[in-house]
């Protein structure tokens, strides 16, 4: 069988895949670890966006992918492409959303359908690593600035502002300082008499 005829029966994921799976540590053991990428994978196809464990997010990132592939290449009117979404979508209305909406975004898709970013640590508390994990072209602000020298965000003008006060305050202040030692210096100018005398 040539790599055609095996790309016609199976999906080709867009992402990388380790060899084998991570072991998500629970009570349950491997019913609980895949519960777990259920529940996250229900999640991602309802809120397009989640933030999550890096482990977590990463294991489900690719069960979501063969999800959307499978449904790409099979449509709604393939019996085990349905059960397989049956399965991996624990509320049933969003099987309707995946071949009607993620599907028509998708088909002529030539990159990964999801993304996946590192979340910022908080600073107190577990080291635990972060990621938010999203379906590509879903309606929320991105999360990467592309423009990150463009002065007219929002950012950049209250920065300039307060730079700006900043430095007119400071101005404020050496000019205040000079008109008082110009004050001084003309006093002295004027009255050498309270000019202290030198030691000889």
């Amino acid at each position: 069988m040539n790599q055609a005829d095996i790309s016609k029966i199976v999906s080709k994921l867009r992402i990388k895949v380790p060899p084998e799976h991570r072991r998500l540590k629970g009570p349950q053991g491997p019913e609980g670890r895949l519960n777990k990428l259920r529940k996250t994978v229900t999640g991602l196809i309802k809120y397009e966006r989640i933030e999550l464990n890096y482990r977590r997010g990463d294991e489900a990132r690719q069960y979501a992918e063969r999800l959307i592939s499978e449904a790409i290449s099979h449509g709604d009117c393939h019996k085990p492409t349905m059960e397989i979404a049956d399965y991996w979508l624990l509320e049933k209305q969003l099987v309707h959303k995946l071949f009607k909406v993620l599907v028509p975004r998708y088909e002529n898709y030539n990159t990964a359908f999801t993304k996946m970013y590192k979340a910022p640590q908080a600073y107190y508390g577990r080291n635990i690593d972060k990621a938010v994990l999203e379906l590509r072209g879903n309606p929320y602000p991105s999360l990467t600035n592309k423009q990150s020298n463009n002065r007219l965000l929002l950012q950049n003008v209250l920065l300039d502002a307060a730079k700006y006060d900043y430095r007119q305050a400071k101005y404020a202040e050496m000019a205040d300082k000079m008109s008082k030692t110009e004050e001084l210096q003309t006093k002295l100018d004027n009255n050498p008499e309270s000019k202290p005398s030198e030691s000889s």
